[in-house]
C-alpha cells in the first residue's frame, strides 16, 4: 500500500530517524485534517497550496518551507489546477533531541508560527543538502549510512539557524488567522480536563454557537469537537508514555466516559490504551 506523506496515519509508518520524499503530481483527493507522532518539514516547490496548521492558514509560495511539529493538527488544501511539487522530510523527534536540534520545532510550536519564508534561509545550500541526503539515503555506495546521518545533522543545523534568526511576524507572512480563534485554541490546549463543548466555549467567550462552529472550522480546517477529541487523545497518549495509569490518563486528558475514550483511542492508535502503555 502506497504511503501519502501529506496525510499519513498518526500512528507512524516511521521507524527510522527520518525519511525523505520528493513528489510531484496533480492531487484530486481531499486530505483531511490529521496529526503525526513525528515532525514534518515541507519544502514547497510549485502548484497551488494553502496549508492549515493549528489555526494558521498559509498560502504557500515556491521556495517556502513549513515546519509542522509532532501532534500539531494540520491539513493541506491543494488546488487540482496545477501539479503540486514538494519535498517532504519526516523526522522522529528523538532523532533531534539526541543532537539538541529540536529547538526549531519547539520554537514554531511556542510562537504558533510555522512558515519559513524563502528569503529567510540559504535555499541553494539547503536544496543541495536535501539532494545529497536523498542520494545517500539510497545506500548504494560505501559509507552512505554514515553520510546520511551527517547530512541530516547539517541540514537540521541550517534549519534551526534560519528559524532562530527569523522574527515571528516575518514567518507569519500570508497567514490566515483570527485572534479570537487563537484565544480559544490557547484555552483548549491549556484546559483539556474542563468542559470544552461548543456550548461551554461559546458561553465563555461570549460568542454565538453558530459563529464559533463556522469560524473555528474555517480557520483550523477542523470542527471544534473533533479538534478537542484529537488533542485529548494526544494528551492521553503522552500521559501513558510517561507511565501514568489508564485511569489517570483518562481523567487528566478530559474524557468523561471511559468507553468512549476506549473506542476513540483504538481508532486512533490501533491498540488498547493498556497495550499502548
Amino acid at each position: 500500500m502506497a504511503v501519502n506523506p501529506d496525510s499519513a496515519d498518526k500512528r507512524g509508518y516511521l521507524e527510522e530517524p527520518f525519511r525523505l520524499f520528493r513528489l510531484k503530481g496533480v492531487e484530486r483527493a481531499e486530505i483531511p485534517y490529521h496529526y503525526h507522532e513525528f515532525h514534518k518539514l515541507i519544502l514547497f516547490l510549485s502548484g497551488g497550496l494553502t496549508y492549515l496548521v493549528e489555526g494558521r492558514g498559509y498560502q504557500m509560495r515556491p521556495g517556502e518551507m513549513l515546519l509542522v511539529p509532532a501532534h500539531a493538527i494540520h491539513q493541506p488544501v491543494i488546488s487540482p489546477s496545477a501539479p503540486y511539487a514538494r519535498t517532504i522530510l519526516w523526522i522522529q523527534p528523538q532523532a533531534l533531541e539526541e543532537q539538541g536540534l529540536g529547538v526549531c520545532f519547539a520554537r514554531c510550536r511556542a510562537q504558533n508560527a510555522y512558515l519559513l519564508g524563502r528569503d529567510r534561509y540559504d535555499r541553494e545550500k539547503l536544496q543541495g543538502l536535501l539532494s545529497a541526503l536523498e542520494e545517500s539515503a539510497r545506500g548504494e555506495q560505501f559509507g552512505d549510512e554514515a553520510l546520511s546521518r551527517a547530512l541530516f545533522v547539517e541540514l537540521m543545523v541550517a534549519v534551526n539557524r534560519a528559524v532562530l534568526s527569523s522574527e515571528p511576524e516575518q514567518r507569519e507572512r500570508a497567514a490566515r488567522q483570527d485572534p479570537k480563534i487563537d484565544e480559544i485554541l490557547d484555552y483548549i490546549n491549556a484546559n483539556l480536563a474542563q468542559d470544552l463543548s461548543v456550548d461551554a466555549l461559546s458561553e465563555r467567550f461570549y460568542l454565538s454557537r453558530s459563529w464559533l462552529m463556522h469560524r473555528f472550522k474555517d480557520i483550523t480546517g477542523c470542527p471544534v469537537h473533533q479538534y478537542v477529541l484529537q488533542k485529548r487523545l494526544i494528551c492521553a497518549a503522552q500521559l501513558l508514555r510517561r507511565g501514568e495509569s489508564v485511569g489517570e490518563a483518562v481523567r487528566l486528558s478530559g474524557f468523561a466516559d471511559y468507553s468512549a475514550f476506549l473506542r476513540a483511542f483504538r481508532r486512533a492508535y490501533g491498540v488498547s490504551p493498556r497495550e499502548y502503555r
